[in-house]
């Protein structure tokens, strides 16, 4: 790998840094970790980690975030990619939100657990023209 030279506190940074929500889940479907504590989109109470993630996931989700899981695990699936409108700040118009899920596998694919990546892209979505890196 080549992240092999970073220190642990280099890889907790560049997590805390990324322009993305993430969070971790085990193989053992338990929640592992997750970034951004503060300003998460989707906040998650301390409480939540360990915690099995079907007891902290929406209830109009679950069936669907379950099979994802079953099917990551069995190796037929390594991501799953959607997008949602999100009322961000109240009365105000709804942000784009882009989620994906991503199976963790090991080096020989053995089933680590399951990322989901999530990012506001209404401002992504919103550039014209360009913007060269000296701009």
């Amino acid at each position: 790998m080549l992240f092999d030279n970073m220190t642990t506190e280099m890889v907790k940074a560049m997590i805390e840094t990324l322009p993305a929500e993430l969070t971790v889940i085990n193989a053992a479907d338990e929640v592992a970790g997750w970034n951004k504590h503060e300003t998460r989109l989707f906040k998650r109470p301390m409480t939540a980690m360990g915690m099995n993630f079907r007891q902290c996931h929406p209830e109009k989700s679950l069936a669907m975030v379950e099979k994802l899981i079953a099917e990551m695990k069995a190796g037929t699936r390594d991501k799953a990619t959607f997008w949602i409108d999100l009322e961000v700040v109240k009365g105000e118009p709804k942000h784009k939100i882009f989620i994906e899920f991503y199976a963790l596998r090991g080096e020989k694919g053995e089933y680590l657990g399951c990322m989901e990546f999530t990012q506001d892209v209404s401002a992504i979505r919103a550039l014209e023209g360009q913007r060269r890196l000296m701009d």
